[in-house]
C-alpha cells in the first residue's frame, strides 16, 4: 500500500495502531478549524499525549502532507471501526461556522481524493448523503464511499461549508477517474478585444476597441493525471 505522490512534506505522528484491520473502501474528510500550513496541519498531531492524527494534512494554500502512512490506521474520526477503512484528510478551513474552506484546499481535496481511489484500484466516490446509507452500505470492489466525522461523535466536522459540496466532491473525484471532463457554466460577460484583432484583409484596422457580448459558455478544465 503507498501513499500519495502529491504530498511535499512528511512528519509521521506517533498516533496511529499501525496496520489496518480492513482494506481502504472510505475517505473522511474533515475542517481543521484554522488557516494552518500543511506543516502545522503535521506538528498538531506529533505529540503522543494528543492522542489524534490524521493520514492527510491540506494547508490553507493546496499543498499537502502526510502525517500517517496510508497503509496504518489514523485516530480521527472517533470511530475505530471508520478509522480502519477511511483515508483521513484534515483541511485547513475558517476557525468559525461554517469552516469555509479556500479555493486551493478544495481543487487539492479533489485531487487527492482521485489519487487515492486510483492507487486503491476504486472507480467511483460515492457521497450517499445519510448516516445510515453509508455505514450500512457494502461498496462494490472498485467503489469508495465518503463519511464524515459528525456521524461518530458531537461535532460539527467538516463543517457545513464543506458537508454542502460532498455532492460536488464525489461527482468531480468520479468524473476524474472516468476521463470524464465536468462542464463548468460561466455566466454572460462582456470581453475587451484588442484592435488588432479586427484588422481583416483589405481592410484598415480599427482604431478603437470593441466590447463583444458573448452568450454563455463552457469551460473545459484539463483533468490533471
Amino acid at each position: 500500500m503507498s501513499n500519495s505522490g502529491l504530498v511535499v512534506y512528511t512528519k509521521l505522528s506517533p498516533n496511529h495502531s499501525g496496520q489496518r484491520t480492513h482494506s481502504i473502501d472510505r475517505i473522511t474528510p474533515h475542517c481543521v478549524v484554522g488557516q494552518l500550513s500543511c506543516e502545522s496541519i503535521c506538528g498538531c498531531f506529533t505529540s503522543p499525549q494528543r492522542e489524534a492524527s490524521c493520514n492527510y494534512g491540506i494547508g490553507t494554500d493546496g499543498r499537502i502532507s502526510l502525517c500517517v502512512e496510508e497503509k496504518n490506521r489514523s485516530w480521527c474520526s472517533s470511530s475505530n471501526a471508520n478509522d480502519q477503512r477511511a483515508v483521513t484528510i484534515e483541511c485547513s478551513s475558517d476557525k468559525t461556522a461554517p469552516y469555509a474552506m479556500t479555493d486551493a484546499v478544495y481543487a487539492a481535496l479533489i485531487d487527492l481524493c482521485t489519487d487515492i481511489c486510483k492507487r486503491n484500484g476504486k472507480k467511483k466516490l460515492l457521497w450517499l448523503g445519510s448516516k445510515s446509507k453509508a455505514l450500512n452500505y457494502k461498496p462494490k470492489s472498485d467503489e469508495m464511499v465518503l463519511t464524515v466525522h459528525r456521524w461518530f461523535a458531537n461535532k460539527s466536522c467538516p463543517g457545513d461549508w464543506l458537508y454542502s459540496r460532498l455532492g460536488d466532491l464525489a461527482k468531480r473525484v468520479t468524473a476524474n477517474l472516468s476521463g470524464v471532463k465536468r462542464r463548468i457554466s460561466v455566466p454572460n460577460r462582456s470581453i475587451r478585444l484588442p484592435e488588432k484583432l479586427f484588422k481583416a484583409s483589405g481592410e484598415t484596422a480599427r482604431t478603437e476597441r470593441k466590447d463583444l457580448q458573448l452568450p454563455d459558455i463552457t469551460i473545459m478544465p484539463c483533468r490533471r493525471e
